[in-house]
C-alpha cells in the first residue's frame, strides 16, 4: 500500500495541474463562428438556363481557392475592407463586389468582397482584347463567316466574307461590345477553344485564379467565373497596351457598313468617357445571370484609379454613375489609403500553393481560410490534431503526468533505502 506521504504530493501535483489545465483553457483563444462568404467558391446561382450542360455531362468544377488570398489577407474578407479611420463608402452603390486600385503602384484603396466570384459578362472582353493586343498586328486582316454572324448579339453587323483589320475589330469589340466581332477575333486567334485557352492562360500569369473565360464575349456558360479583383488586374494589364488604350480611349469611328454600301458609325457606350473629367476609359457588361458589371479608370492631379463594380443594378443609380462615386471616393482616400492598402495588385500569379475545394462555400470565418491560423499561416501539428484549446490543455496534462511519474519514482527510492538502513540496524 501506498504511504500517505506519497499520495499527499500526487494529489498535490494533479489538483496543480487541473488549475494550470482550467487557467490554459481560460485564456486560449475561442473560435467564433462567422457567417462563410457566400460567393467564396461559386458565383450565385442561374436565373434562366444558359449554364445547363447537355444530358449526360457534368458541369464543371469550380476553380480553386487559394489558400491565401491573392494580393493580401484583407482581400479575403468578404464585407467592407478599408483603411484605418476611412470615411463610409457613397451611398447608392448596388454591386455585391466592387475594387477600387491605384492603376501605377497596385494599391488595392477599399473593396467589397474583391474575391467574390462572379460572372463578368462582356467585361471578361478585355481580356480577350488583351490577348488581341499580345498577339496580333493591328494591320491583320479577319473574314468574316457566317457563324461570327450568327452569335447571339449585342452585334456590330459584319458582312459574310468581308475583311476587316484587326484594329477595326479591337475597336468594335472594346466601343460598343460586339459579339460577332469577339467570335471573329477568337477564330484569328487559332479558333474559340485556342482563344479560350489563351484568355485563361494569361489570367493564370496575371494572378486572376478567379476568373474563367468559358465564351469570348462573355456570354454566360457553365463554369464562367471572375472577381472585382481579377477584373482589375486585367484591365490594368490592359492598358499596358497602346493598341488596347486607343480603342477604349475613342469616342467613335466609321465602321464598314453590313450591307457593303460605306460606313456606319460606332460610338463608344461608355458614358463615363465624356461625362467624368480625367477618364481613361472603361467597359460594361450585362446577362440575365452577371447582371450589370463595369470596369473603368480615371486620373486626377497625375493620380490613376482603377474601378470595379459586379453584379450591379441600374436604379436607383445608374452603374456608370455609382463607378464615378467610387472614383471620387478613392481619390479622397488618396494619398493615405496607398501608404497604407489594404491590399496589393500582384505583379503576376502567386506561387503559393492551392488547395481544392468542393463546390460549396467553405466554414472559414469573414477574413480567414479554413485550414490556416488567423494570420495566414499554417497550423503546427499540435493545432491540427487539437485546436487552439486541445493544444495547451493536452501539453498541460502531459507535463502533470511526467511529475507524477517522478514524484512516484523518487518516493519509490527514498522507501527503498530506508528499508536498507533498517536491515542494517538489525543485523
Amino acid at each position: 500500500m501506498r504511504s500517505s506521504a506519497f499520495r499527499r504530493p500526487v494529489a498535490l501535483v494533479l489538483a496543480a495541474c487541473a488549475l494550470m489545465a482550467t487557467a490554459a483553457f481560460a485564456a486560449a483563444p475561442v473560435a467564433v463562428a462567422q457567417p462563410a462568404c457566400e460567393n467564396k467558391v461559386s458565383p450565385p446561382p442561374p436565373v434562366d438556363t444558359s449554364e445547363e450542360v447537355a444530358p449526360g455531362e457534368k458541369p464543371p468544377s469550380p476553380l480553386e481557392v487559394p489558400e491565401n488570398p491573392v494580393g493580401g489577407q484583407r482581400l479575403g474578407e468578404c464585407g467592407l475592407v478599408l483603411p484605418p479611420n476611412a470615411p463610409v463608402p457613397p451611398d447608392g452603390i448596388t454591386a455585391k463586389s466592387w475594387l477600387l486600385a491605384d492603376l501605377n503602384s497596385g494599391a488595392v484603396l477599399a473593396a467589397l468582397d474583391p474575391h467574390g466570384r462572379q460572372r463578368p459578362a462582356s467585361v471578361i472582353k478585355v481580356l480577350l482584347a488583351t490577348v488581341v493586343a499580345k498577339e496580333l498586328a493591328p494591320n491583320a486582316t479577319v473574314a468574316a463567316t457566317p457563324e461570327d454572324i450568327a452569335q447571339e448579339c449585342t452585334c456590330i453587323g459584319l458582312r459574310n466574307g468581308a475583311e476587316y483589320t484587326v484594329e477595326q475589330m479591337l475597336q468594335a469589340l472594346v466601343m460598343a461590345s460586339g459579339n460577332d466581332v469577339a467570335h471573329a477575333l477568337a477564330r484569328r486567334l487559332g479558333g474559340v477553344p485556342s482563344a479560350i485557352r489563351k484568355m485563361n492562360a494569361l489570367a493564370i500569369e496575371l494572378g486572376a485564379l478567379d476568373t474563367r473565360a468559358v465564351t469570348p464575349s462573355g456570354l454566360d456558360a457553365p463554369g464562367t467565373s471572375t472577381s472585382a479583383y481579377d477584373v482589375a488586374l486585367i484591365y490594368r494589364e490592359a492598358m499596358k497596351y497602346p493598341d488596347f488604350v486607343k480603342a477604349v480611349m475613342t469616342q467613335r469611328i466609321d465602321f464598314p457598313a453590313a450591307n457593303g454600301n460605306g460606313t456606319v458609325p460606332i460610338v463608344n457606350d461608355n458614358r463615363m468617357l465624356t461625362a467624368y473629367q480625367g477618364a481613361l476609359g472603361g467597359k460594361s457588361g450585362f446577362t440575365d445571370d452577371a447582371q450589370h458589371t463595369y470596369v473603368g479608370a480615371a486620373e486626377r492631379n497625375g493620380q490613376k484609379l482603377v474601378v470595379v463594380l459586379l453584379r450591379g443594378q441600374q436604379q436607383p443609380v445608374r452603374m456608370t454613375d455609382q463607378a464615378a462615386r467610387l472614383l471620387d471616393y478613392g481619390f479622397a482616400l488618396e494619398p493615405a489609403a496607398s501608404g497604407n492598402p489594404v491590399g496589393r495588385l500582384v505583379e503576376g500569379a502567386p506561387q503559393a500553393k492551392k488547395k481544392t475545394v468542393e463546390p460549396t462555400p467553405t466554414s472559414a470565418g469573414v477574413g480567414e481560410v479554413a485550414n490556416s491560423t488567423p494570420d495566414g499561416t499554417q497550423p503546427s501539428a499540435m493545432q491540427t490534431a487539437f485546436g487552439n484549446v486541445g493544444g495547451p490543455i493536452t501539453a498541460v496534462a502531459g507535463l502533470g503526468i511526467l511529475l507524477a511519474m517522478v514524484m512516484y519514482l523518487r518516493s519509490r527510492r527514498a522507501k527503498a533505502a530506508r528499508a536498507a538502513r533498517a536491515r542494517q540496524q538489525t543485523s
